[in-house]
């Protein structure tokens, strides 16, 4: 099987650095339809739908191999070997933030930079941390993702994608996750809000651009204050907005911050 064919691939732009965006859970590469035009006039730009999600080739999903997180960062990095020559720019949003990073840990010298959009390595509290969720209210959650996955998007897409007085937005990502495949919806949700990857990224060095939404009802602000803290070389940005989805409802505070990370980094600028 071709990875186009596995992952759903799309190039953009022609730029001499090569940024792989990553999507989150119960969506598809659509989610980055109003970056990509900007990104596209300065980077050469790979989109794709992770394993078992939008168009992707859902008989690719293995239980065993996507087990974990790590399963998605090597399917990430055979994107990488492939596609790309030369250090890369990954951008995730959500889950695939930690994908992202993840992908980072296993082949460090394949990335130049890592922006993580909403991203969290463990969304259970422990101890100080500030995850979000209790356990009780992931196995809560879980259950109902369990017994009726439609009805869970149906009750959930407002709240989570916020964005008021956007209403269109909140239908958009109703859409996407009505199209997710609610088994393996109902397998991933368990390897995401059951992981903790807080010790696998602890000092990763690379330059790290982490964006973070002060009315995130996942990511809490001390989640992106904490990954500021364990990772060296990391720039926190806050950007204004209501929901889990700025790439959507705030597309404009997310690029600027990404320009001028990139440009204070020297990325982009061949």
């Amino acid at each position: 099987m071709t990875l186009q064919r596995r992952n759903n691939l799309h190039v953009t732009g022609e730029g001499a650095l090569t940024m792989i965006l990553a999507h989150g859970f119960g969506c598809d590469q659509t989610m980055w339809k109003l970056l990509v035009p900007h990104l596209s006039k300065r980077y050469r730009v790979l989109t794709y739908d992770l394993t078992g999600a939008g168009q992707s080739d859902l008989n690719a999903y293995d239980h065993g191999r996507h087990a974990s997180l790590w399963g998605h960062a090597t399917d990430l990095n055979e994107i990488i070997d492939e596609y790309a020559t030369g250090p890369v720019i990954l951008i995730g949003h959500s889950v695939s933030a930690m994908i992202c990073a993840l992908a980072t840990v296993q082949l460090p010298d394949r990335v130049a930079a890592l922006v993580m959009i909403g991203g969290s390595p463990c969304y259970q509290n422990s101890g100080d941390y500030n995850g979000g969720f209790s356990l009780g209210d992931v196995q809560s959650m879980l259950a109902t993702i369990d017994d009726n996955y439609l009805g869970w998007a149906g009750t959930m897409a407002p709240v989570l994608m916020g964005a008021p007085g956007k209403p269109g937005l909140q239908e958009e990502l109703l859409e996407n996750f009505s199209r997710t495949n609610a088994h393996i919806a109902r397998h991933f949700a368990r390897v995401i809000f059951l992981s903790d990857h807080r010790q696998d990224i602890v000092g990763l060095s690379v330059p790290t651009l982490i964006l973070q939404c002060p009315g995130d009802v996942v990511v809490p602000m001390e989640v992106g204050e904490y990954l500021h803290r364990v990772l060296p070389e990391s720039q926190l940005s806050i950007i204004d907005n209501i929901g889990h989805y700025p790439q959507l409802s705030a597309p404009d505070a997310c690029y600027a911050a990404m320009e001028a990370f990139f440009v204070q980094r020297g990325l982009g600028n061949e």
